[in-house]
């Protein structure tokens, strides 16, 4: 075989020579050889190697013709697809099949996604091909590198669904010609009967009776049932009971997916270790408001993005933060550890759940910089790409409940920081302002510190310390 190596050095692509050059130590026949470099013997045969190559080696089963270099591509006819590695921490996931058996995928198309506790990840088609079988189902737990499906490898991508053919114009028919007032009698052959004068259409029929006997009615609803009218719906149970209920009095189980277990256990352990006091303050809103709406078109036209009240609030926090750096700080055992550097977590509700991807070095960031930031952040989460990375770490988190419309609430601390800001609603409320009562948009905030560490004087000073920031951002620019 090394002779073969030698004489083909010329002509063959330095990768494979490379590649088989590792395996010529090892005590492998040329079958194995064959068999794990298929790929590569395939390609080579476009290039139409001759036999000269092989002349000074025997004929071996890489060469089944005197004339061409050939290789068979049954080799990659079937693939098994294994389960990808998971991020560090993480070790198992569950899975949510995207495809069936028969279907047709190009490279790259998703086939499943394995939600850890984390995130989802998606598993991809490495080559064009039909999947020819699923080894796990629905809601399995599995584990890096175990098989998850079979694919039948194609050389072309599946064609694209052809674009459903527009319905045809049903045919009106013509009017009924008007009867003159004398039609002269027709000697040949009678007339044909007149058509029937339309009659009222039928009354609906009676919908029909649950099958169920009445045995299987809950006791509670029988009296109900009776008292129903003939012509009332029979309702079905949902088929998404997360999105509606129908009245059907029927109970679904579903189980929980893996990250709203871990924000579970997060929460219940914030509450176990933290010893956790919420303090309130209040926010005049007027001058940032104006703000915004005078920059807001030239902000957009610039940058290609509104600017709202998170990269207020955000660079408010940071300010807070150098402030007060107990707040930036963490317990950890017996040590207290103080961060040089401002990581905030943003709270973002998706469908899966809650999660908090970081801005990082909010500090060095003005308006700009912060609302980039989290776009990007944003889109990553609405598509299902946010990764680990994206989540891992933070020293501070910033919550607005205000886009839901509430108007107060306790934010609840997220491990291992120390402290979060929950923002609320903007509403217009009397105040008294220079001794007068004058109706501002005032919005209501929170921080939820750990009293272990932060004490109630850095809480209240950090607090006003955003609630200055905000009201008037000269502050910050002054160094007040």
């Amino acid at each position: 075989m090394s002779n073969l190596i030698t004489m083909a050095s010329r002509r063959l692509p330095r990768t494979v020579i490379r590649t088989l050059n590792k395996y010529l130590d090892k005590s492998i026949s040329e079958v194995q050889i064959q068999q794990i470099f298929g790929y590569e013997v395939r390609k080579l045969c476009s290039y139409g190697l001759q036999s000269d190559i092989l002349s000074s080696s025997p004929k071996s089963v890489c060469c089944p013709s005197d004339r061409y270099f050939r290789t068979s591509c049954s080799l990659l006819e079937s693939q098994t697809v294994k389960c990808p590695p998971f991020p560090e921490s993480v070790t198992e996931g569950d899975v949510r099949i995207e495809k069936k058996v028969g279907d047709a995928v190009a490279q790259d198309e998703v086939v499943m996604e394995i939600e850890t506790d984390k995130t989802s990840q998606p598993v991809h088609s490495p080559n064009h091909g039909i999947i020819e079988e699923i080894l796990v189902n629905d809601g399995d737990t599995v584990k890096a590198g175990q098989p998850l499906f079979k694919l039948k490898v194609t050389a072309e991508a599946p064609a694209k669904a052809a674009p459903a053919a527009k319905e045809a114009p049903k045919a009106v028919p013509p009017p009924p010609p008007s009867q003159p007032d004398a039609a002269p009698p027709k000697p040949a052959a009678a007339a044909p009967p007149p058509p029937p004068a339309a009659s009222a259409p039928p009354s609906p029929p009676a919908p029909p009776k649950p099958a169920a006997p009445l045995s299987s009615i809950p006791v509670a609803a029988i009296r109900h049932a009776q008292s129903l009218e003939a012509s009332a719906t029979v309702k079905l149970p949902p088929a998404d009971p997360t999105k509606e209920i129908t009245g059907t009095r029927t109970e679904q189980r579903v189980k929980m997916n893996r990250m709203r277990l871990k924000i579970a256990q997060r929460l219940k352990e914030a509450q176990n270790v933290n010893a956790m006091l919420t303090t309130f303050n209040e926010i005049d809103m007027s001058n940032i408001m104006e703000f915004r709406k005078q920059n807001l078109e030239a902000f957009q036209k610039k940058y290609g993005i509104k600017l709202g009240f998170m990269s207020a609030f955000l660079k408010a926090s940071a300010y807070a933060l150098q402030d007060q750096p107990v707040v930036n700080a963490v317990i950890d055992g017996t040590e207290i550890i103080y961060r040089d550097y401002v990581d905030i977590s943003v709270a973002v509700a998706t469908p899966k759940g809650l999660v908090v991807p970081v801005v990082r070095n909010v500090e060095g960031m003005n308006f700009a910089d912060i609302e980039l930031a989290m776009a990007a952040l944003g889109e990553k989460a609405r598509k299902g790409q946010i990764a680990v990375e994206d989540m891992d770490g933070g020293t501070f988190t910033v919550s607005n409940g205000g886009v839901f419309g509430s108007l107060l609430g306790t934010p609840i601390i997220n491990p291992p920081q120390s402290a979060i800001l929950g923002m609320h609603g903007i509403f217009e409320r009397p105040i008294a302002l220079k001794g007068q009562v004058v109706i501002r948009p005032m919005m209501y905030v929170a921080l939820t510190y750990d009293h272990r560490l932060v004490d109630g004087r850095e809480a209240v000073l950090f607090l006003r310390k955003i609630k200055q920031a905000v009201e008037d951002p000269r502050a910050m620019l002054a160094g007040l």
